[in-house]
């Protein structure tokens, strides 16, 4: 049965990226026939084709591998120059032009194809404002997705706190933590001592009204060895019952919750209060606008691994070799994602955690899209954007300069540095793929 569960988890991770995928092409096909451009093709996935269907003059389809999508916009390029097409196949770049020199060629070669005589309906000849707002189309979507997502997740699902219900008391305080039941020789927990009983509400602790059990506990935490009233809610009438936390010794940790070490790497130690009380977990419904703020946040967590995803990468490599435990934090491959997919699925949590922990991986991946797709390198949305504000930069400045208008920038001459990303990209994606299938992110 878990196997299963995890089957249905990495499928559902499948079809989502391929609904965010959808989406993104959707966001560059619609403005481009807004605009007028003619889109000959709107394609889900790579490979083979399994499903198309012409509309107009538009062929949509799906095809076998997941994990991209295009649209084919006539014109994405100026022509080719005359003198190329003038000269023949050897000034091409077919023979004797070098590697490079055959790409550029086989680029222009391939955007001819989609031009048609005196066409207007083509890419390059819209105004710098209208290519730009196609090649964002698509990120923004993604962003637009993911908010809805987050919104869904915090808004509609809720967010797992521990409210100031109390779920379970302990009956005694034992010596050693590593045991689950009492003797006869361990004292009462300060909870049972107080009167505590499951089903109380906690209004107040020493004074302070409390909304969580969190804002409770810090209260309870810092007053060891101290007698501190709590008005408590039980059947409906208030009570006040009289707690003295036990003074316990923990490891101290950080805002964060990770452990704290002193300069020699020893854990630091610290004097807690410990009452004996744990409290019921419920999903607290946000606000409206915790989604749209939560996207916002995202966008800046997974900008900061973007910046710096070589680094990343290298040392997700050095953790492959080494088979130290990887940064959470640190970036996946579909491999990743999909494998978190199916551990969420396959957990024992109730199903609205694993739904809960689904679409908050779905909506990260859309983050993940819209930071990715916003590189200003080609072959990436971010790319074209920068080619589109190059060529408005050179017309602005031949107007106030009352020169002749230049000619349409030429982006099939960066076929070379599109090449150098693409492999660096697939080297770091395969690193990445490795890494998560022999030394994955432990999610629990």
């Amino acid at each position: 049965m878990e196997i299963v569960a995890f089957i249905i988890g990495v499928v559902l991770l499948v079809v989502g990226l391929a609904v965010s995928i959808a989406l993104h092409e959707i966001g560059h096909l619609v403005p481009a026939k807004k605009f007028g451009v003619r889109v000959g093709q709107y394609m889900i996935g790579f490979g083979p084709t399994l499903w198309s269907r012409r509309r107009g003059e538009t062929e949509y389809g799906v095809k076998a591998i997941p994990l991209g999508g295009y649209i084919s916009m006539a014109g994405m390029y100026p022509p080719s120059p005359d003198a190329l097409q003038a000269q023949g196949p050897a000034a091409s770049g077919r023979a004797g032009g070098g590697f490079f020199a055959t790409m550029v060629q086989d680029a222009r070669s391939a955007n001819d194809e989609t031009l048609l005589e005196d066409d207007d309906r083509v890419f390059y000849k819209l105004a710098v404002w209208k290519r730009v707002v196609i090649m964002l189309g698509g990120p923004i979507m993604n962003f637009l997705f993911a908010i809805v997502l987050f919104t869904i997740l915090l808004s509609g699902i809720g967010v797992q706190t521990a409210t100031t219900t109390i779920a379970r008391v302990n009956e005694c305080l034992p010596a050693d933590s590593s045991r689950t039941a009492c003797i006869a020789s361990d004292p009462a927990s300060p909870a049972a001592t107080a009167g505590f009983e499951p089903g109380d509400v906690i209004v107040a602790v020493d004074g302070t009204p409390v909304a969580i059990f969190a804002e409770a506990s810090e209260i309870i935490r810092a007053s060891a060895g101290d007698t501190i009233p709590v008005i408590v809610q039980r059947d409906g009438a208030e009570q006040s019952l009289r707690l003295t936390p036990a003074a316990v010794t923990q490891q101290a940790v950080d805002a964060q919750g990770i452990p704290v070490t002193d300069a020699e790497g020893q854990p630091e130690l610290v004097q807690v209060g410990f009452a004996g009380i744990g409290p019921t977990a419920e999903f607290v419904h946000q606000p409206v606008w915790a989604g749209p703020q939560a996207a916002v946040e995202n966008v800046g967590a997974v900008a900061g691994i973007v910046w710096q995803l070589p680094v990343k990468v290298w040392q997700t490599g050095v953790s492959l070799v080494t088979g130290e435990e990887r940064d959470p934090n640190g970036p996946l491959s579909i491999v990743g994602a999909g494998r978190l997919s199916g551990e969420v699925a396959a957990s024992e949590a109730p199903v609205l955690n694993r739904v809960a922990g689904f679409v908050g991986l779905l909506a990260s991946l859309n983050i993940a899209l819209f930071v990715f797709n916003l590189i200003p390198l080609l072959p990436l949305d971010g790319g074209h954007v920068v080619v589109a504000l190059w060529d408005g930069l050179k017309r602005t400045w031949a107007k106030v300069f009352r020169r002749p208008p230049p000619k349409p920038v030429d982006a099939t001459r960066l076929v070379p540095a599109t090449f150098a990303v693409f492999v660096a990209l697939l080297v770091m994606g395969g690193v990445l793929i490795l890494a998560d299938i022999f030394n994955p992110v432990v999610l629990f």
